[in-house]
């Protein structure tokens, strides 16, 4: 998954809760709601094996898993509708599967525990929750992924906006004067004072500092070194 090729479905199915009963089928026996489709994108997403044969029939429907309490889906159901190549894979029943969204970390695991392991320096741990990893992957789960995904669009746009305000400024090395817009007005730094002003001319500024400096130097008071060293007079 890259930032520009995020499915719009991907949210809603992080935070979709699932194995609840169905309230159609509530008498039904598989009416257990773990059933997601993507083209629907309905509010309820999640729902039984009784709605897909009467609403989802002709739909693209994942299934959900449960492992240990936690929710999971098979490779081979999302390999071909979702860039999944930096996520953590597991085998579980002999179905390889991902997980949907972080799962919490027992006490002495996580960052504490990598930075107290001896093998810490050859592990691989999640970017996003710091879980430590089986293989070389960047992500644990579908969420930490989606995290991670939108941290480096973010990271993007910060450096986008700071190259942009770069090439704004402009500074000329022979006088030490940066400008905004190339035409002496905006932000101006002058002479060997530091003198900075918000808007103006180039020309003026420089001026008033030198004039400055003139002045300074008429002010300054002129202090005479005594001549030689004081010696007392010879008696006679």
């Amino acid at each position: 998954m890259k930032g520009e090729f995020v499915p719009p479905w991907l949210e809603l199915l992080l935070s979709t809760q699932f194995f609840n009963t169905c309230t159609s089928h509530h008498n039904s026996p598989r009416n257990e709601c773990n059933l997601f489709c993507i083209d629907c994108q309905a509010p309820e997403a999640a729902f039984c094996y009784y709605c897909r044969s009467c609403h989802h029939s002709s739909h693209r429907v994942i299934q959900i898993r449960r492992s240990s309490y936690h929710d999971v889906v098979k490779v081979s159901e999302l390999e071909d509708i979702l860039d999944i190549s930096n996520v953590q894979t597991y085998v579980i029943n002999s179905a390889r599967v991902v997980f949907l969204n972080e799962r919490p970390q027992l006490r002495g695991c996580g960052v504490l525990a990598i930075k107290s392991s001896p093998s810490s320096l050859s592990s691989y741990n999640c970017e996003t929750c710091s879980r430590v990893l089986l293989d070389a992957f960047r992500f644990c789960s579908l969420g930490c992924n989606l995290i991670g995904i939108k941290n480096d669009v973010e990271t993007v746009v910060a450096n986008d906006g700071i190259a942009h305000n770069d090439k704004d400024i402009k500074i000329d090395g022979s006088n030490g004067t940066a400008n905004t817009n190339g035409t002496g007005k905006g932000i101006e730094i002058c002479g060997n004072n530091g003198t900075i002003a918000n808007t103006g001319n180039e020309d003026e500024i420089c001026s008033d500092a030198s004039k400055n400096k003139e002045i300074l130097s008429s002010t300054r008071v002129v202090r005479h070194r005594r001549k030689g060293i004081p010696r007392r007079a010879p008696f006679f």
